[in-house]
Order: C-alpha cells, then sequence, then structure tokens
C-alpha cells in the first residue's frame, strides 16, 4: 500500500464518491477512509476506480497527518478526535462544498444558497422551479438530491444548493449572489454544544454571500452585523422587504399574488413562498415565473402533505418534521383550521428540548406519542397517549377523530430509532391510513 497521501476523503457514500470523482479528475489519487466496516459506496467505488484504496473501521492517524489535505463528508464532525489532531496540525480540512466553490471561483457569482432548520428543501425547490420559469438553465442539489461536485458538469446559469449546518462547517469561500438562513430552532443538539454554536454554523452562509435575506420572525437569523440584506416576514412588510397583507403577498408596496390562489398551504409555507420570491427577485427574476409556480407548487412528500382523507378526517404526513421547529411551525400553520387537531410525535429526540412545544400544543385536542423519546413529549400534554407503533398511533387517532378534524403526523423528532429514515417513517403512516375504510 502507498505509505503517503496529500489528499484524503474521510466518509464514503455519495457525498464521498463525489469527492473522489472529482479529485480523479483533477489528476490527483486520493486515499478514502470511513469509520464504518461496510460505507454505503464501496462497492462502486471499486467498480469505478480500481486503484484507489478504502480503509474501513476508523481513521488511521499514521496517514492523516501526513496530508496536506482532507475532505470530509458531513456526517463527520469536525471535533472528531482524529479530524481535530490533523486541524492542530496545520492540515486543511474542508467539505464537498468548499471543493464545489473553489471549481467555480472564476465564474461571475451564480450560487443561490440555503440553510436553516425547516423548510430548506421546499425553497430550494421553489427557488429551482421559478429560475426554471424564467428560461433559465439551472442546477439544483448540495444537502439534497445530487452532491455539489456532480453538478459541475453541467452547463447552468445558476447552482441552486441546499445547505447543511454541518456542510457550512467546512465552507468557506462559496460567494453566492443571493442566500437566506430561513429559521433557526434546537437541531442536532447530539453534536453541537448549545443552540449558539448551531446557529454560528448556519450564519457562516450568510459572510459568503453578496446579498442576503433574514426571516424578521426569527431574531436567531438576523446576521450578526450590518450587510448587503433584505428580509422577509408575515406580517406587512415595510420598504423593500416581502410580507403578507390583505390576503396578498407583497413585495415593498406592490402586491405579488392573493394568497387564495396559492397552491401551499400553511403560514409556515406563505414564508417559504415569500423567501424563495425575494432569492429569485435577488437575481433579476420578474414576478410572473414567481406567479406561476406559486400557484401551481403545492408541496413536497413528508412536508404537511395531505395523504388522504377518511371518513371526513383529513391525515397529513409531516414526517419531515424531524426536531422542534419543524413542528411547531406545523401547528402553527394549521392553527386557524376550524376542525380538532390529533398529533402522532415522537422519535429519537437528538438530545433537544422539546419544552418549546408546549404552547403550540394547544391546539391539539389529542397527543399520540411513540419511540424512544416519546414518553418526554407525553409529558408536555396531560392525557397524551403513549403507544409502541405507528400502527397503533392511527388506530387510535382514526377511533377518536371526527369528520372534520386534522389527524397529524409530525413527529419533532428524527426517524432512526424505528425506521431507515424519515421517508419510511411517512410511507409506513401513509400506508396505514391508505388501509382505514373511507366509510361516511
Amino acid at each position: 500500500m502507498q505509505t503517503q497521501f496529500t489528499h484524503i476523503v474521510l466518509g464514503l457514500g455519495a457525498t464521498g464518491l463525489s469527492v473522489v470523482r472529482y479529485l480523479v479528475s483533477q489528476g490527483i489519487k486520493p486515499l478514502v477512509m470511513d469509520s464504518r466496516r461496510n460505507p454505503p459506496g464501496a462497492d462502486v467505488l471499486a467498480q469505478e476506480f480500481a486503484d484507489i484504496e478504502l480503509i474501513t473501521g476508523g481513521f488511521d492517524c499514521r496517514y492523516l497527518v501526513q496530508a496536506q489535505q482532507l475532505v470530509i463528508s458531513p456526517g463527520i464532525a469536525i471535533d472528531t478526535p482524529e479530524v481535530r489532531a490533523a486541524m492542530d496540525m496545520g492540515i486543511e480540512v474542508i467539505g464537498d462544498v468548499e471543493l464545489f466553490a473553489r471549481a467555480i471561483a472564476d465564474k461571475k457569482p451564480c450560487v443561490i444558497g440555503i440553510t436553516g432548520s425547516n423548510g430548506k428543501t421546499t425553497v430550494t425547490t421553489l427557488v429551482y422551479e421559478m429560475l426554471l420559469a424564467a428560461g433559465l438553465k439551472v442546477a439544483v442539489g448540495g444537502n439534497i438530491g445530487t452532491p455539489a461536485l456532480d453538478l459541475l458538469a453541467m452547463d447552468v446559469d445558476y447552482y441552486v444548493l441546499e445547505l447543511s449546518s454541518f456542510q457550512l462547517e467546512t465552507t468557506y469561500s462559496l460567494n453566492c449572489i443571493a442566500a437566506t438562513c430561513l429559521n433557526i430552532s434546537e437541531d442536532h443538539m447530539d453534536r453541537y454544544s448549545d443552540l449558539t454554536a448551531y446557529r454560528n454554523a448556519k450564519l457562516r452562509l450568510y459572510d459568503q454571500s453578496r446579498f442576503i435575506m433574514y426571516n424578521l420572525d426569527d431574531e436567531l437569523t438576523y446576521p450578526h452585523e450590518p450587510m448587503n440584506q433584505n428580509h422577509f416576514g408575515l406580517g406587512v412588510p415595510d420598504g423593500d422587504a416581502w410580507g403578507l397583507g390583505d390576503g396578498k403577498i407583497y413585495h415593498g408596496d406592490s402586491d405579488i399574488i392573493n394568497l387564495i390562489d396559492v397552491a401551499l398551504i400553511g403560514s409556515h409555507n406563505h414564508g417559504n413562498l415569500l423567501a424563495a420570491m425575494a432569492l429569485v427577485h435577488a437575481c433579476g427574476v420578474e414576478k410572473e415565473p414567481m406567479v406561476t409556480v406559486a400557484k401551481t407548487f403545492s408541496g413536497l412528500s413528508h412536508r404537511c402533505e395531505l395523504v388522504a382523507v377518511k371518513q371526513g378526517v383529513s391525515y397529513i404526513n409531516d414526517s419531515k418534521a424531524t426536531n422542534v421547529g419543524a413542528t411547531v411551525a406545523a401547528l402553527e400553520g394549521l392553527s386557524t383550521h376550524l376542525g380538532e387537531v390529533y398529533l402522532i410525535a415522537g422519535g429519537d429526540g437528538k438530545g433537544a428540548d422539546f419544552r418549546p412545544l408546549t404552547q403550540a400544543l394547544s391546539n391539539v385536542v389529542q397527543l399520540i406519542t411513540l419511540g424512544r423519546d416519546g414518553h418526554k413529549l407525553a409529558k408536555l400534554k396531560p392525557g397524551a397517549i403513549e403507544v409502541a407503533t405507528m400502527a397503533e398511533a392511527v388506530a387510535k387517532a382514526a377511533e377518536m377523530a371526527y369528520s372534520g378534524d386534522i389527524v397529524l403526523l409530525s413527529p419533532a423528532c428524527a426517524s432512526l430509532d424505528m425506521y431507515k429514515n424519515f421517508m419510511a417513517r411517512g410511507d409506513d403512516f401513509r400506508q396505514l391510513v391508505e388501509q382505514l375504510p373511507d366509510g361516511v
């Protein structure tokens, strides 16, 4: 085996493979390491790059300390002892998004960056669709779908990137034309020391953007210091800001669209739409493409998705709500609904404080909990029912709900204690709901 490597890729999977492909295209032969014994993508690596060596089951410091650059996957914390030791020795540690940023450094700013605790994928998709509707060539990826480096093969006008706090920790020079942090609430507290550390990771995006859009309704998204900025919010906008009034979306004093014509439901989604419109406007897109998308885009799977109406009861799948803030947003978005709300929640809380849910739970007639931390959630609502499985939860909710009510799956927790991912959890909910009798 080769004894020294200038570049080491830590973490395989889709992101690690994209890094290997990029480095090889630049004439660099990296070493790949993964702490897992059988990492995803190992078979693909062997097929595509038979001469690239892979070390599994841990990170070998003998190689790390001799490298010039470590490219780490988002799932690996920079405080991992081996990574921290390399950083302390002055070895550069970056992520795939930073490699992407350096690859396009000579281009005019063409990246739209989107981060936040909740709503990232919805806003990323809205921005993508609006740019397409404007006749522009667009590629979308980052934290969703295609890894950033794989987007380099596409001839585009704009790259739309969803960015996680993990990715931003190792990104330094993205140079976005426009960017936003949609909201910040406790998430990944199993990785961050406190909310401030998590927020600081998110707001790194602002320092790498020509123009930033913050959320007026969430002070944690405000920039640390004044910059080229604007804001959106659910109130009447001031100046050149984006907001709501008289049942319409406004940009300053110009009305854009009536809310009754918007396909997305819920106040949190109206905020997402405002953010998307503001970002594409910063790129020169006119009103018409925004309105076209706003009228037709009804949302993504597992995000406040109406899956069925059974015996007059609406069943909504919000399995993507993997943190407290997302569930609060879902409940607040449904607060004007006339019927009762039955909430199914629970899973792996990732060390989060559930108490911020307390006020939002006043809109819930019955809380049904499950999963590893379900018992903690149950303490927030007198009369909460604890169950062991999703099947029990759906059956109990169906038994209690009446026509005009809503049964909402919005877990406020990750899914890995019971499911492969949040999609599998949502699919289980959907299948169980579909098996309920239609009736009258």
